[in-house]
């Protein structure tokens, strides 16, 4: 009785309760300076730790362009030349406000940078600087997203 009792939680019942990993987009922000590639980090809000920009899909639009408006808010990324297709994705846990954990799946952009600005809407409460992409690397804490910018 124990083994099909377990056996139905392991096949039906547990498969059927695990939710899909809720999705957000990344824009992985870049320029050619003169020592190569530099990468766009930020740091979060709530940890201060170092990010990329990133968020939840915007109602209305691609992933894309979603990943440019979090760009734009969260880093003041004004014009970037952006990739269509994803060049990664990464996988973490976000700490909702409720205290309940929910796995998320993040879907990595390349945008090229154009236009910068200095007045943003999220410019008081973040950090910006470019970086190597090797330091990039150093300083996030997942790492499917330290091996994104290792091939950067």
């Amino acid at each position: 009785m124990t083994r099909t009792l377990t056996r139905a939680w392991e096949e039906i019942l547990r498969p059927m309760l695990k939710r899909p990993n809720r999705l957000q987009v990344a824009a992985m922000c870049y320029r050619t300076g003169e020592h190569g590639k530099e990468v766009l980090m930020i740091t979060s809000r709530g940890t201060g730790r170092w990010i990329i920009p990133k968020g939840w899909p915007v109602e209305g639009k691609d992933g894309p362009a979603s990943a440019l408006q979090e760009a734009w808010e969260e880093a003041g990324v004004r014009k970037a030349c952006i990739s269509k297709q994803p060049i990664g994705e990464y996988h973490y846990v976000k700490r909702r406000e409720h205290g309940l954990d929910e796995p998320v799946t993040t879907l990595i952009f390349a945008a090229e940078v154009e236009q910068l600005e200095d007045d943003y809407p999220e410019s008081a409460e973040r950090t910006r600087q470019w970086m190597t992409p090797e330091q990039a690397a150093e300083l996030v804490h997942e790492p499917q997203l330290q091996a994104v910018l290792r091939q950067l």
